[in-house]
């Protein structure tokens, strides 16, 4: 029988947080989603903020969530690699605590002044914004 599954690794600056052969992972890359799996053309891209999804080897089993705070993925025909910059279950994430922090980011930026901070805070309030999309499936208005 062909093997039809990858080596998914997670890793993030804390610790290795995946290590586990998948049917597929479905990747946040800077040009938009990729699929990835067993026989992929090697490949290296960097990641924006999002979920990453991994499709087990077991059919009708829900694919595990983890959001990622962007990072580089390094695939091969039997392998893929995340580096994410900072990486957490979807299920773990709290709502109510993010639509806070969203809120005081605003406000935070509407007081900014100088053009650094601006860009700080922006920063700051798109990965709050795609950590609410990640919970509620619906994309955040990132402003």
């Amino acid at each position: 029988m062909e093997n039809n599954t990858i080596q998914f690794e997670l890793v993030s600056p804390e610790a290795k947080l995946v290590s586990e052969p998948v049917k597929m992972a479905i990747i946040p890359g800077d040009e938009g989603e990729f699929g990835v799996l067993a026989g992929h053309a090697s490949l290296v891209a960097s990641l924006q903020p999002g979920v990453v999804e991994l499709h087990g080897e077991q059919d009708g089993v829900e694919p595990r969530r983890i959001f990622i705070a962007g990072g580089f993925a390094d695939v091969s025909a039997d392998g893929c690699t995340v580096l994410a910059e900072e990486a957490m279950l979807v299920s773990d994430l709290d709502q109510s605590s993010i639509e806070q922090q969203i809120s005081d980011l605003r406000e935070d930026l509407d007081r900014a002044e100088e053009e650094l901070d601006k860009a700080r805070v922006q920063r700051r309030l798109n990965l709050e914004n795609a950590k609410l999309s990640a919970i509620t499936g619906k994309l955040a208005a990132f402003s």
